[in-house]
């Protein structure tokens, strides 16, 4: 079992971590499983609570990293962290050493909090993280490099030797796939999923309604 189990959380033991490469649309699963009434967590979410002004998470990254990581109203310049990160694999490591912990302990929180029949983590370096040991499942929405390399170009403009990068300090396709219970062939990229979102939502309960094993 996962190092989140009966004994953390209440009510619902079942977990699926949602994840998938950059521009893969796991975000758009995400939503899908919303409308079906599943609890989700959002990673990123997660990782901007932990570091808002006031917080240790901010003033560890600005010990590390110096104050001009910091924008003029004393929050995180996010964007310009990104770039920075995504171009030092070891100022990477430094930033995720001290955000990491944090998301941890606050993804155990909410986790415990739950009591519907199962919920969702959503995080895009969910297998890369680590943080797979705090689900049952492992859920990939998969889409080709290619894919995602050009919905990065038309979605954020991107050019490709940064496209590129960005995907690179991510696990590789083979890795989230073998590390997956479940996939959702993404590709198309439209409604089209829905269908197959509807089937696991069912699936998914069917496993909650199960007891646990001893």
């Amino acid at each position: 079992m996962p190092d989140v189990g009966p004994n953390v959380r209440s009510g619902a033991w079942l977990c699926v971590g949602l994840t998938g490469g950059i521009a893969s649309g796991k975000s758009y699963v995400a939503e899908c499983f919303i409308e079906l009434g599943v609890p989700v967590l959002d990673a990123d979410h997660v990782a901007r609570e932990v570091v808002m002004p006031g917080t240790s998470g901010l003033q560890s990254i600005v010990d590390s990293f110096g104050a001009a990581v910091l924008a003029a109203d004393g929050s995180l310049d996010r964007p310009s962290m990104r770039r920075r990160v995504f171009n030092d694999v070891a100022a990477l490591r430094r930033l995720e050493a001290i955000t990491h912990p944090l998301i941890r302990a606050r993804v155990k929180q909410w986790l415990a909090a739950q009591t519907a029949p199962y919920s969702i983590y959503s995080a895009p370096i969910l297998v890369e993280s680590g943080m797979d040991a705090l689900v049952d499942r492992v859920l990939v929405v998969d889409a080709p490099e290619p894919v995602q390399i050009a919905r990065l170009l038309a979605r954020d403009r991107h050019d490709e030797a940064l496209a590129r990068r960005m995907l690179a300090v991510q696990a590789t396709r083979r890795t989230r796939l073998a590390r997956a219970d479940d996939v959702l062939d993404n590709s198309a990229g439209d409604a089209s999923i829905l269908p197959a979102v509807q089937r696991l939502h069912r699936f998914y309960l069917q496993l909650a309604a199960t007891p646990e094993p001893p």
